[in-house]
């Protein structure tokens, strides 16, 4: 595998995407344009899928990224089935779930719109943990930073979507992120039905739950202004003070 670009080429910037042999959706945060004419600062925040499959030359592109802290945001049973390897590559890790449970595929099927409605429920009853994971965020020792859950895409699209919004990027940019995440889901889909054949059939027809709708993170991005006057309200009401917010800003932007 080739090596990976830490700093802009002349005129141009660091790859978004970065190509793991062992994950699927993992991309740089960096380069989006932000409030006050800043950007996010590349090379410093991730957003990952599933790392319990990295291989040694994924490892290899991890240390050259200089990962320094990995937030898990999956379940305990999920943790249990395999993690980030921290006995390779030593960083300060961190498990803090959104969900205590992965619902069923078929929820999805019972439920036209579940994921958007799964989105809310994750900003309003994983609040506290949301704005625990942005407090690390706001650790300037803690960068280069990844932050991941199974599919890159739901726990961590709305923790990203809450932490754009903190840094003052708007919001078609931020939903724009988000739908990066598309690209990836055929690819997902498949090596998940490979690992799970049992599930194969579930896996297959579950077309919502690979799904990467901008008006998931676009209905949750409203319904958090709609109940806290703004995302920064939010991110107050989750626990996160003025001061670290600001610090969170300092850190992610430039």
């Amino acid at each position: 595998m080739g090596g990976v670009a830490t700093e802009p080429a002349p005129g141009g910037s660091p790859d978004r995407h970065i190509t793991l042999e062992g994950a699927v959706n993992f991309r740089d945060l960096g380069g989006y344009p932000a409030a006050g004419g800043r950007r996010v600062r590349w090379r410093t925040l991730f957003r990952a899928d599933g790392l319990s499959n990295l291989t040694r030359a994924d490892h290899a592109v991890i240390r050259r990224l200089g990962v320094a802290t990995v937030v898990d945001l999956r379940t305990s049973l999920e943790v249990e089935r395999g993690r980030f390897p921290v006995e390779e590559i030593p960083v300060g890790f961190h498990h803090v779930p959104l969900l205590d449970a992965v619902p069923d595929a078929e929820a999805f099927e019972r439920a036209p719109g579940f994921l958007a409605t799964q989105y809310r429920e994750i900003a309003e009853r994983a609040a506290g943990r949301i704005g625990a994971v942005l407090r690390i965020l706001a650790e300037r020792q803690a960068h280069p930073v990844i932050v991941h859950c199974t599919a890159g895409k739901d726990r961590t699209g709305v923790l990203v979507a809450v932490l754009l919004g903190v840094l003052g990027v708007d919001d078609e940019t931020i939903v724009t992120d988000y739908t990066l995440s598309a690209r990836a889901m055929s690819t997902l889909r498949r090596r998940l039905a490979d690992r799970h054949p049992e599930a194969r059939e579930q896996i297959e027809q579950a077309a919502e739950l690979f799904s990467a709708e901008p008006s998931n993170i676009s209905s949750l991005l409203d319904e958090l202004r709609r109940r806290h006057g703004s995302i920064e309200g939010y991110a107050r009401a989750a626990g996160v003070s003025d001061p670290e917010m600001e610090e969170l800003r300092e850190v992610l932007l430039v």
